[in-house]
């Protein structure tokens, strides 16, 4: 297939209107109408990873994290991102991207690492706002039907577990044709009334062109009558980190054994234990320490995240337990997720998963 449609998969997936200001997730390297033979998933992109590509024969390296974070101005060869670039791009080897966009999907990276834990009862820790809007449109009430199901068919009115959502009202349009018009009811000239029914959508901002064709594609009226509305409301599907329970309430130290069990860590750097047992449970895959507040008013007994700093701990102020498990540790099974997602909708795809270790650092035990 043509590297354009695994990676439009990709961002059906996770899309790239969730990611981060700051990220660079997409297509790096690549000619979208370049044909794939074989991929290979690794958490990160290094010249280890690209080697590993070229020796199965495969032509693309899907990692989590971008290789290329910011602008480069020359190609030297004088750092890893330099070299990793030049050798990718000698090789033809395709570099894709799926890191904050994959981290804020609610069945992404963070649901990765709950799964693993065994947490359940699971939701969005910090949902996302500003990425809903809400598509109002008049039309006939015999076309309100088939109208409602392009809508539905382009992806509007799904809230949650829920599907086909909308709010209609019915009312009175009135309109006067003029010269050059082809009304759909009516005569040119004679004011006309019309019973219309007032139809109610939400849908995330990114599918909103998807979702205007259908409406113009389906509506009977020449002129279509819509109004846009940017919501203020979160979207419970999207955001950063995540929070569940653990089936039983423990002991503090036994939760902490069990995760560094579970994750395959030889160490967890944590505050001081609290008395009480551990039920409630936040996480957030990576660099998590922002998320502190919400896990504090969302009444979670532990965090779970990775890189805090010496300071930053005494923000836990006796109010949880925070745990760092590690970057790398807590995003590793980012791997076997992209695995199972791709070969879901492309069994017949060469997907390797790297051999490579490439969190960067080590541990003396």
């Amino acid at each position: 297939m043509k590297l354009k449609e695994l990676c439009t998969y990709l961002e059906s997936v996770a899309p790239l209107a969730y990611q981060e200001s700051y990220d660079n997730s997409g297509l790096l390297v690549g000619n979208p109408d370049t044909i794939i033979h074989g991929a290979v998933i690794s958490l990160d992109c290094t010249e280890d990873v690209i080697d590993e590509a070229i020796k199965k024969g495969c032509n693309l390296v899907i990692s989590h994290h971008p290789l290329v974070f910011k602008g480069l101005k020359r190609f030297t060869g004088s750092s890893y991102v330099d070299r990793t670039l030049i050798k990718a791009i000698k090789n033809d080897v395709a570099i894709y991207a799926i890191h904050t966009n994959l981290d804020n999907v609610a069945a992404g990276v963070n649901k990765a690492l709950a799964d693993k834990i065994g947490l359940q009862n699971l939701r969005i820790l910090a949902p996302k706002s500003g990425v809903l809007k809400k598509l109002v449109t008049l039309c006939p009430h015999q076309q309100a039907d088939a109208v409602r199901a392009a809508l539905f068919a382009a992806g509007a009115g799904q809230i949650g577990h829920y599907a086909q959502c909308s709010f209609n009202v019915a009312g009175e349009g009135t309109f006067t044709a003029q010269e050059g018009a082809n009304p759909f009811v009516g005569n040119i000239g004679t004011p006309q009334k019309e019973a219309e029914l007032r139809i109610e959508v939400l849908y995330p901002e990114h599918i909103e062109k998807t979702v205007l064709l259908a409406l113009k594609a389906t509506h009977p009226y020449e002129e279509v009558a819509y109004f846009l509305q940017t919501l203020s409301n979160s979207h419970q599907e999207i955001g950063s980190g995540m929070i569940g329970e653990l089936p039983e309430a423990q002991d503090a130290l036994a939760v902490l054994q069990h995760i560094k069990s579970q994750l395959g860590v030889p160490v967890i750097r944590h505050t001081q234990l609290v008395e009480k047992k551990i039920k409630k449970i936040a996480i957030c895959g990576g660099s998590g320490s922002f998320l502190l507040p919400n896990a504090l008013a969302a009444g979670a007994d532990l965090f779970v995240t990775a890189d805090y700093k010496y300071h930053e701990f005494f923000d836990a102020d006796k109010q949880l337990i925070i745990a760092d498990v590690g970057h790398f540790e807590s995003e590793q099974f980012t791997q076997m997720l992209l695995f199972e997602t791709i070969t879901k909708n492309f069994p017949n795809f060469a997907l390797h998963l790297t051999e490579q270790v490439t969190n960067p650092i080590k541990y003396l035990i």
